[in-house]
């Protein structure tokens, strides 16, 4: 890159931000001379070298080498200074944070939660769609407060989670967010090889469809957070129009007099499983949330982003569940449909579903097959960054090794085990869902109890572990959480006394598990702040 004045005056304020760091003290940050432009795509060019500490290694030379020559994004969990950003948001800034989230959402293993309404819990069709729609939108809920870190603070999500947790103790909510977003992924790309497959017969194996999959996942991440921000704004286009298809022909056979099945305790409990599976995948998105803001100007109004952010994710999930919940209540009364359930997993029965459009209905399987990397593409860079947090020398690994190394993973255990492991993280990804909740509630209260009076963030000292607090109270919270989430959950491999006071069962962990760490944490704090000073 081009160096003038102004990226030297760039340098220098970086500069004197990690001094400032290294010493426990305060810097204001100076704007930069000519304003950077308001395009938050033009913002992602400005100062990603420039603001970043000299190369130690021969991976991070690669890495400033790439971004100068291909644009690959250089930057991992470096903080990004106001001084390279645009100082106001625009109408257009706030309309593509809601974007991504729509694209990133509208896509079939959505469907799929909905499916579960139905065919699992035994919904009827009009209280899974009013169950899932509201449970979309309290989970986007989460995503939408955390989001708003990004642009406030210009660090990541789970660097803000040092501010609340503790320099250690946030370390487990790392490792939380790196299995949630590799799980995901591997769900996604699994998904995606069982439609490929299902669409090409036994021309094209699953695990052929899902190496397809991984590499293009893999090519949109290496590059970064401009290239994700511009396959976002039109990922969606394909997607709702092919869903609409999907409505168009599978809609007269949707089974709108379907009831909800057993005796009213256990209509009682299923209805409420249901609402909070809906709310925990939604939800679940709240440890990368703030990752994708982080180059948006800092004096973006928090509303506005929580409200964005909130309506694009809870929109997108609503519309996708819902029309999940129709397939799946005509499955009971079309054969050909529940056998192809039963034969090819969900996958199948979207292809059964288009069906009815000969060749074009299989044109409309792979296109949304490969929208599902729209899904992928933010679970993915967002655990990359989450390597390079869990220890030092893991951090001077640059992002672009740990996305190879996040893909890898996830494509090897879904060709190795793709007749098991994508049962097995539907379950395990959802006790996860628990240990966002608690976070949620640690940081609301965190921030509008204690920092007020405490002098609020610093966020300048992001890499100061002296600054951060002990976590001690946070990390005792914490496990208060998980305690009642596990007297509350109801899954198919544990069921918790309280799980068991309803019907055949009922999961109550999400709402025990918040409400848990939100009652303990206050009177914690207090004494960790009266006795230890932080």
């Amino acid at each position: 890159m081009e160096h003038n004045h102004d990226s030297d005056s760039i340098t220098d304020s970086s500069r004197g931000e990690k001094a400032a760091t290294l010493q426990g003290t305060h810097v204001t940050e100076q704007p930069h001379q000519n304003p950077v432009p308001h395009d938050y795509l033009s913002a992602v060019e400005n100062g990603l070298i420039e603001d970043l500490p000299p190369p130690t290694n021969f991976a991070q030379r690669w890495a400033f080498k790439l971004e100068r020559l291909a644009g690959v994004e250089a930057r991992g969990i470096e903080r990004v200074p106001e001084a390279i950003r645009a100082q106001h948001a625009t109408l257009g800034d706030y309309a593509q944070m809601g974007v991504i989230w729509f694209s990133a959402n509208v896509t079939m293993n959505n469907v799929i939660i909905g499916f579960l309404g139905p065919l699992l819990f035994e919904v009827g069709l009009k209280d899974a769609m009013i169950l899932s729609a509201f449970g979309a939108y309290v989970g986007a809920a989460g995503p939408g407060y955390i989001s708003s870190f990004g642009p406030l603070s210009g660090n990541r999500t789970m660097v803000v989670a040092r501010y609340t947790m503790g320099w250690w103790p946030s370390r487990v909510c790392v490792l939380f967010n790196i299995v949630i977003m590799l799980g995901y992924g591997l769900i996604d790309i699994l998904l995606s090889g069982q439609i490929l497959a299902a669409v090409n017969g036994k021309g094209l194996t699953i695990i052929v469809g899902t190496i397809i999959s991984a590499i293009v996942t893999l090519i949109v991440v290496l590059f970064g957070i401009r290239l994700f921000h511009t396959y976002e704004r039109y990922a969606f286009i394909p997607q709702v129009i092919v869903l609409l298809i999907l409505i168009g022909v599978s809609g007269p056979f949707f089974d709108t007099s379907s009831p909800t099945i057993g005796t009213k305790p256990e209509q009682h409990a299923d209805r409420m499983s249901f609402f909070f599976l809906a709310v925990s995948a939604a939800i679940a998105w709240t440890p990368s949330s703030a990752d994708f803001y982080v180059y948006f100007p800092p004096k973006s109004s928090r509303l506005a982003v929580f409200a964005c952010t909130t309506i694009g994710l809870g929109t997108s999930c609503a519309f996708t569940y819902m029309i999940g919940v129709g397939i799946a209540s005509g499955v009971v009364n079309k054969p050909e449909w529940n056998a192809a359930y039963e034969a090819g997993g969900a996958g199948a029965l979207l292809v059964a579903a288009f069906k009815p459009l000969g060749s074009f209905g299989d044109f409309c399987s792979v296109i949304v097959a490969l929208g599902l990397i729209a899904n992928n593409i933010p679970g993915t860079y967002s655990a990359a960054l989450s390597f390079q947090l869990l220890g030092r020398w893991l951090g001077k690994l640059p992002r672009i090794f740990w996305t190879v190394v996040g893909v890898v993973i996830y494509t090897v255990c879904a060709c190795a085990g793709r007749d098991h492991l994508f049962e097995v993280f539907q379950n395990f990804l959802a006790l996860l869902g628990y240990f966002v909740v608690i976070y949620v509630a640690l940081t609301l209260e965190e921030e509008f109890i204690f920092r007020p009076r405490h002098g609020g963030f610093d966020w300048a000292r992001w890499n100061d572990k002296s600054y951060m607090p002990y976590g001690i109270a946070a990390m005792t919270a914490f496990c208060i959480g998980w305690v009642g989430a596990v007297l509350g959950m109801w899954q198919t491999y544990f069921t918790g006394p309280l799980g068991k006071t309803v019907g055949f069962g009922i999961d109550l962990g999400i709402p025990l598990a918040m409400s848990f760490s939100a009652v303990a944490y206050p009177p914690l704090r207090f004494l960790e702040l009266k006795f230890v000073g932080k």
